[in-house]
């Protein structure tokens, strides 16, 4: 029986180039981060006042319906009661 050889796996030559981490300036950095969290609260606060209309537009939409219309919701079975 023929023994098999055990191939050691071959490492990955690391690459030397400098990153494009490295090369960018730690002010200029910080002032992308800065930005990127300014946008994020930006867009959060966005998303909040769009949700506070549609609870209001919901709350006005209940406020102005008609009976037939809360009626017709109504999960009631009024055959029962007849």
């Amino acid at each position: 029986m023929k023994k098999k050889q055990q191939r050691m796996p071959q490492k990955k030559q690391e690459d030397t180039s400098p990153k494009l981490g490295d090369m960018i300036n730690s002010d200029i950095l910080a002032k992308l981060r800065e930005t990127q969290k300014e946008l994020s609260q930006a867009e959060q606060v966005k998303k909040e006042a769009e949700e506070e209309k549609k609870r209001e537009e919901r709350r006005l939409r209940e406020k102005n319906k008609s009976f037939e219309e809360l009626l017709g919701e109504s999960n009631l079975d009024w055959k029962k009661y007849k």
